[in-house]
């Protein structure tokens, strides 16, 4: 029963919210006994949301601290039972939101409706809001919970961040507040900025902790709370788990308590930004620092050629779409101070906003998604005209946060005809009301054939300056994840290189890095849920020039810092950077147009024509495309999707034969950590994936694993294509393409996904 004490003006009564909640009770437990015994919620989702979703819904509606804070929010459940809105207020009340990859992340608001109202109305518009979602109450309880671990461990500053989500900016303010109110000085950003450079910020600024308001690529309903350590890392597992189950798991309501800047102590709030004050801004009488320009600066110095970019800057056409997102101003201003001054803006996506409004409501502004790609490439053509899309060298993409980037480049005209074949648009990836694609100049290049390329010009630039050799290369070594490309692998190989292969996410590669700087010996033994293999790693290994990820990310961590400093000596931030990544593909762009060739043309002699390195073709999908398996269903479905994948590999471990595409599985490995077991109710959840190989030297293999930011699959093909030469090299590179396509529509067949 509710407590009768919401009667005040303006809030439904006790008579009001007993009825409802009465009405929510019988039916939310008729809908769960519906899709239940229809098979389409596992047993222990259905069990827990039937002893957990009412009392939640009861609990939220019963706490006057979350009634003061969000006084709208009772409105919000109420009209949601109304509107018999039962999947969405399971998914609101079933659990907590749980730690991810960089923090928490989920739905903010379930419908485009709610969306628009947030955005118009403010954050106490009346939405559905609960404990499994992202609002203005989640974000306080884990601030909360995170300033109370700082006094613990006597930490006592914080950077704070935002992107252009929606209401980014009041959500950064509502928890600065908070963390004023424990008594920690406070840097925050004055406008909308990217990720990357507040984890350039706290190592800077010697912060203890960094705060960003993100959703990073995820689509327009999503929002999210970033969380970077002292050197601007992700948090690593251990000190996630250590914060989450220790500080924010029991957090009270009552712990929210806020201070207004105007009350705070002048020393304790410092804002972040440019040269200048915003117009229209008020700084509260506080210090405004520059960081823009350090981040700017720092950045520049990891050009390798000066002077070939100083040369040939101003031949280099670039386009740059900023996906609505806080890359807009730093990608620009980087590009123009470096003498890349042909560049066009692509302004339909350059506004600040969270209503994403190129996008529909599922898609994701993903810079290394195809279909954001096309929508980049069409607003480009729409603005500027097809004779300037032409003329354009690479046209870059930074997501809402900028720590991804996609490139789109140009394919030579004699392949074009070839690449038709294969970009024909999926079954699977069309955009609702889209126009079949006419031009086949271009193509979004993958991170696996960016990330290669990037690292062997940067090499042969090594060794161009250095009479031929490449200075303490037997301490040199790069990072990637076990989804990444084994075309890095063997370039490094080539090249004498160090490789470690982690498991997927920055955080966990920058703790590898930290670990090898302290002289530990990394191995899947020693660290099982930290690596997935090494090669070459000896003891002498010490200066990270490469850590990369499959998704779009990528930066360099350098040697171990300087006594007093955070951040490597000669390296840059300790997570991906979707800006340092663009100015790096520029400058290999302008490299490109001084040897008259094109980037593509560069892969192909560089790297799939080279024996020493091979033709290594990649291809993922995500399950579904567009949103996520969402609410109990969804995410019964996508247990059920791993569960047959498990299933598969077992019978193939008794000596079931499988094939797909024509191709034999002769064996396969699962990977689990335990890091998202409670979450699905799954002891040994593969949270790292099951992986199918096709050959015993490993080359040819894919793997199903669950993503760590969002609810949705992924299949990732790696096939090697055999016998290559110069003659051939387009055919093979469409023929395995084709072959990996096949590859995931039959294992989504397989696994009962489709």
């Amino acid at each position: 029963m509710v407590n009768k004490n919401y009667s005040n003006k303006g809030k439904p009564n006790d008579k009001v919210l007993d009825s409802v909640i009465k009405t929510a009770s019988k039916e939310i437990n008729i809908y769960l006994d519906q899709k239940y015994t229809q098979g389409e919620i596992r047993e222990e989702l259905y069990r827990d949301a039937k002893k957990n979703v009412i009392p939640n819904i009861i609990k939220w509606l019963e706490d006057e601290n979350i009634a003061r804070i969000s006084p709208n929010f009772r409105f919000g459940i109420k009209k949601a039972i109304e509107a018999k809105r039962w999947e969405d207020l399971i998914y609101a009340f079933l659990d907590k939101i749980a730690f991810g990859t960089a923090g928490i992340r989920g739905i903010a608001t379930f419908t485009e409706e709610e969306l628009r109202k947030l955005a118009l109305e403010g954050i106490n518009t009346k939405i559905l809001k609960g404990p499994n979602t992202i609002n203005e109450i989640v974000f306080l309880l884990v601030s909360a919970g995170v300033a109370n671990y700082a006094a613990k461990k006597n930490l006592t500053s914080i950077v704070i961040g935002y992107d252009s989500r929606i209401k980014g900016e009041v959500f950064a303010q509502l928890i600065a507040k908070i963390f004023l109110a424990k008594e920690l000085k406070v840097y925050l950003f004055d406008e909308a900025s990217p990720y990357p450079e507040v984890n350039f910020a706290v190592p800077f600024l010697k912060a203890d902790l960094g705060i960003t308001i993100s959703a990073s690529h995820n689509d327009k309903r999503y929002n999210g709370y970033k969380i970077s350590s002292n050197t601007g890392a992700g948090l690593s597992i251990w000190e996630r788990n250590y914060i989450y189950n220790n500080f924010i798991k029991n957090i009270s309501t009552d712990e929210l308590k806020l201070r207004r800047f105007k009350e705070s102590e002048k020393e304790k709030l410092v804002f972040l930004g440019g040269a200048k004050p915003l117009e229209g801004e008020d700084y509260y009488g506080r210090k405004l620092i520059d960081i823009h320009k350090y981040h700017r600066e720092h950045i520049k110095k990891f050009i390798m050629d000066k002077k070939m970019l100083e040369r040939w800057a101003r031949r280099v056409n670039v386009g740059y779409s900023a996906y609505h997102g806080s890359g807009r101003k730093t990608v620009p201003q980087l590009l123009k101070e470096l003498g890349l001054s042909n560049l066009k803006i692509i302004h339909s996506l350059d506004e600040l906003n969270g209503m994403f409004p190129c996008f529909l409501l599922k898609q994701q502004p993903d810079p290394g998604d195809p279909l954001a790609a096309q929508i980049a490439v069409d607003e480009f053509k729409k603005e500027y005209g097809n004779k300037a899309f032409k003329e354009l060298d690479i046209l870059i993409g930074t997501d809402p946060d900028a720590d991804r980037v996609g490139l789109i480049v140009k394919i030579p005209p004699e392949q074009q005809r070839a690449y038709k074949e294969i970009i024909k648009t999926s079954e699977y990836v069309k955009i609702p009301g889209s126009k079949k694609r006419s031009d086949y100049s271009w193509i979004l290049l993958e991170s696996d054939i960016i990330w290669p390329i990037l690292l062997w010009y940067r090499l042969e630039k090594e060794k161009e300056q250095n009479e031929g050799r490449i200075p303490d290369l037997d301490k040199k070594f790069i990072v990637l994840n076990h989804l990444t490309t084994d075309t890095i692998v063997k370039l490094a190989q080539k090249y004498g290189l160090g490789v470690i292969k982690t498991w997927v996410g920055f955080a966990i590669i920058s703790d590898a890095i930290e670990r090898v700087w302290r002289g530990e010996k990394l191995s899947n033994e020693a660290y099982p849920e930290l690596v997935f293999e090494t090669f070459g790693m000896t003891k002498k290994r010490s200066i990270n020039i490469g850590a990369m990820e499959q998704s779009s990310g990528f930066s360099i961590l350098g040697s171990p810092p300087l006594v007093g400093e955070r951040l490597g000596e000669n390296g840059h931030i300790r997570d991906k950077d979707g800006t340092f990544a663009a100015i790096l593909l520029a400058e290999l762009a302008a490299y490109t147009k001084s040897e008259g060739k094109t980037i593509m043309e560069l892969v192909d002699e560089k790297l799939y024509l080279d024996p020493d390195i091979g033709c290594f073709i990649t291809y993922f999908e995500s399950l579904p495309y567009w949103g996520q398996y969402e609410g109990p269903t969804g995410m019964s479905k996508k247990i059920n999707i791993l569960k047959n994948a498990d299933d598969v590999r077992e019978k193939i471990k008794k000596g079931e034969k499988v094939s797909l595409a024509g191709l034999k599985v002769i064996s396969t490995e699962v990977y689990k950590t335990g890091k998202y077991d409670e979450i699905h109710r799954w002891k040994g959840f593969p949270d790292e994936g099951i992986r199918f190989y096709f050959d015993k030297e490993r080359n040819n293999h894919f793997t199903i694993r669950p993503s760590g930011t969002s609810h949705c699959l992924r299949i990732h093909v790696q096939l090697k294509a055999e016998n290559v030469n110069k003659d051939n090299l387009l055919r093979k590179k469409i023929e395995t393409l084709k072959k990996a396509m096949v590859v995931v529509k039959e294992a989504r067949k397989m696994f009962k996904e489709i």
